[in-house]
């Protein structure tokens, strides 16, 4: 038996030690089939690295305005690695379930775009994963697993996670603000449920104005579902807000959080007045004034209820008072 120097059409090279049948689609002696080419075998063998999952679409999304954005977007944090062009060449889109899978030249520009996780398309914040077929192992030796760090993630209204903590599951989009709230007045409204451990007002770069969304994380995580639910549907103005996880389904609060619920809508109720600069109120509202162990005995009840209306009456005449106690 001889062996035979495969050559690949396409190439300069020949390969020694490669029979013609070894390759399926490789030219045989009768000639019928031409062989796959080099690239379009690598590229074949690289596809799982390549492609990004993009999940959370809107209904008016399609190949085109997918593309258009996410070259946009690569080319503005500077994640384009494979030279002048687009970085998108290839999306498929699943309209009946709002994903889509966007193909990338190179793994690393793939890896690059695991940083716009979250990131605002067509007005909504849309998942960025690794696709189901990602084999970890196998991309190892391909490229770079991880996005790179000094991407300008800052550009397209992101912040990595190591700015303000603001990363992980439990970070909150708040959409539908007026673009007049100030960074104060909102955190105000979002910090009726606890302290935030990392905050940002997204800003036009140009202009320093507000783009109407926020995101936020909650030092106590456990609130997250909490705010998420008093806060969305909310009207603000002539705007409605949309609060929810950013990167998952909002889920409800459990059982044991409801009396934090009603007591945090009370606070928000509140905070909605000042933060719209309304009407005049003539009602008053106290918080953490009192406890319950306050008011259990009559007479210190008369007494409290004294030294209310002494107080409250060096300000102007008390028209009623009352006492509603919740607890938390």
């Amino acid at each position: 038996m001889h062996q035979f120097d495969a050559q690949i059409p396409g190439t300069n090279a020949t390969i020694p030690g490669v029979y013609p049948n070894m390759f399926p689609l490789a030219t045989s002696q009768f000639g019928a089939l031409p062989v796959m080419p080099v690239q379009a075998m690598t590229q074949q063998a690289t596809r799982h690295a390549r492609r990004v999952y993009v999940g959370g679409l809107p209904p008016t999304a399609n190949e085109q305005s997918v593309a258009t954005f996410f070259s946009g977007v690569m080319a503005l944090i500077g994640g384009n690695t494979a030279g002048p062009g687009d970085a998108v060449v290839n999306v498929y889109i699943n309209h009946e379930k709002k994903f889509a899978f966007v193909e990338m030249r190179s793994v690393e520009e793939a890896s690059n775009a695991m940083a716009l996780d979250g990131i605002i398309f067509e007005g909504a914040p849309v998942k960025v994963r690794r696709p189901s077929d990602y084999n970890p192992s196998l991309a190892a030796a391909l490229g770079p697993s991880q996005p790179n760090p000094n991407l300008n993630l800052a550009a397209v209204g992101l912040i990595p996670g190591s700015a303000g903590g603001l990363e992980g599951p439990d970070r909150i989009f708040v959409g539908g603000l007026p673009y007049y709230f100030t960074e104060a007045q909102i955190r105000e409204l979002l910090e009726s449920f606890g302290p935030l451990r990392g905050f940002d007002l997204v800003k036009d770069r140009e202009t320093g104005n507000s783009k109407g969304y926020a995101f936020c994380v909650y030092q106590d995580v456990s609130v997250t579902d909490i705010a998420c639910t008093a806060l969305n549907g909310i009207k603000m103005g002539d705007k409605t807000l949309t609060v929810r996880r950013a990167n998952q389904g909002t889920n409800q609060p459990k059982p044991e959080q409801e009396s934090v619920l009603q007591h945090a809508q009370q606070q928000i109720a509140l905070q909605k007045l000042m933060l719209q600069g309304g009407s005049a109120t003539k009602v008053m509202c106290l918080t953490h004034a009192l406890s319950v162990d306050d008011l259990k005995d009559d007479e210190e009840y008369e007494d409290i209820m004294e030294d209310m209306r002494q107080e409250g009456g060096k300000h102007g005449k008390i028209h009623g008072q009352s006492f509603d106690i919740i607890s938390h």
